[in-house]
């Protein structure tokens, strides 16, 4: 085991056993099944709605690139989590050192921050195309598009970036076991033996900041385009536009309230069993991406189509026997 020694006697460990859902015991190698399958369908869903995309180049338009962008930061935050979630149930492959834990804390807040963020671009996207439809195409073009992408990375970075780094100072000599199937960062910081105040009222101060504006730029951005679909004259295009803003809202929906509730539940339900707040944390983490092609595949109807047509062509290939 790794060890630092700063030439006393305290020690900090460099690196941990990662042991998801440590109530268990010896049955954790049984959850290797349902969260193995579970990774395949999100891997397959998300890539299947994202192939439609880029296969279909009457969906190369900024809303459709934008969900195609969306769903590839799901199978990324799926495929940062899953594999090092299963190796914590084994008890040979399940040792981390603290330079990863790290990185996967970073690429954890940060695709999660990243997600939010496309959210914003994309309720941005929305105004101007019912706000402003005739100048719509002049205003967001694929220059504004990749720009306003990659202000999202960096303002992802910007948010995540400073609760890692107070993090990778931190000396652990509690344990050097993380009763979690994730390198997160309260899970890292019960191990800590220093004052960890600053740490948490930093990471604290910045979450309750960015959930705050992010509801207030969304809320005041869909206020206006509910508002100016009804003052559409045609009856079909106010009922399209507002299906979309509907599909919108329901990813909304699902990706603050699934990470609201964790937090929440999280510090009041502190007497709660370790293996409870691990499920939260593997739902808040993982059911967007399960639930996030599956709502776009549904109810954004050119992707519907072009899906139809895609599974009607793979019915018709498949080899008939003659009889």
């Amino acid at each position: 085991m790794s060890t630092w020694s700063n030439g006393s006697s305290d020690v900090s460990y460099t690196s941990f056993l990662l042991v998801g859902f440590p109530g268990l015991q010896e049955s954790r190698t049984l959850l290797v099944l349902p969260f193995l399958s579970l990774y395949l369908v999100i891997i397959s869903a998300n890539a299947l709605v994202i192939h439609t995309v880029v296969a279909q180049q009457s969906l190369h338009q900024p809303m459709y690139l934008l969900i195609a962008l969306l769903l590839a930061v799901n199978i990324c935050a799926a495929t940062t989590v899953v594999p090092v979630m299963l190796l914590s149930f084994s008890t040979r492959f399940n040792r981390i050192s603290l330079a990863r834990c790290l990185v996967q804390m970073f690429c954890i807040y940060f695709l999660i921050v990243f997600d939010c963020n496309i959210l914003l671009v994309m309720a941005l996207d929305r105004y101007v195309a019912i706000c402003y439809p005739l100048r719509y195409p002049k205003i967001v073009t694929r220059q504004l598009l990749v720009g306003l992408v990659g202000v999202a990375a960096a303002r992802s970075t910007g948010i995540v970036g400073p609760v890692v780094g107070l993090a990778s100072w931190v000396r652990f000599c509690r344990s050097d076991v993380i009763h979690h199937f994730a390198c997160e960062h309260m899970a890292l910081m019960k191990l800590s033996c220093g004052d960890i105040s600053l740490n948490k009222t930093v990471g604290l101060t910045i979450r309750i900041f960015n959930r705050v504006l992010d509801m207030l730029l969304l809320g005041a951005s869909y206020s206006r385009i509910i508002h100016a679909a009804f003052r559409i004259s045609s009856g079909r295009a106010r009922s399209k536009a507002l299906n979309t803003c509907g599909s919108h809202l329901l990813i909304i929906f699902t990706v603050y309230s699934s990470s609201m509730s964790s937090s929440i539940v999280y510090r009041v339900a502190r007497t709660a069993s370790q293996d409870v707040h691990n499920l939260l944390s593997a739902c808040y983490l993982l059911l967007p991406c399960l639930v996030n092609p599956v709502i776009y595949g549904a109810r954004t109807k050119e992707i519907r189509q072009h899906l139809t047509i895609l599974f009607q062509r793979a019915h018709l290939q498949v080899p008939t026997e003659k009889p």
